[in-house]
C-alpha cells in the first residue's frame, strides 16, 4: 500500500459517509471521488487484509 492509497483512505474517512470496514461502500465512494488508486486497490480481495490493518493500526 503506497502513500497515495493511504491518503485516499483518510480522505474517504473524513467524509463520514460510511463505516470504514464496509469495504464495498468505501470502494464506491472512492470511485465517486475519482480515487482510482484506492478503487483499484480495493477491487482485489487480496488487499483487504492490508486495508483493514491500516484502518485498525494506521500502519
Amino acid at each position: 500500500m503506497n502513500e497515495e492509497i493511504k491518503n485516499e483512505i483518510l480522505a474517504v474517512r473524513e467524509t463520514g459517509a460510511t463505516n470504514m470496514f464496509d469495504v464495498g461502500t468505501v470502494r464506491e465512494i472512492a470511485i465517486q471521488l475519482a480515487f482510482d488508486e484506492l478503487a483499484d486497490f480495493l477491487s482485489d480481495r487480496k488487499n483487504h487484509k492490508a486495508y483493514c490493518n491500516f484502518i485498525l493500526t494506521g500502519k
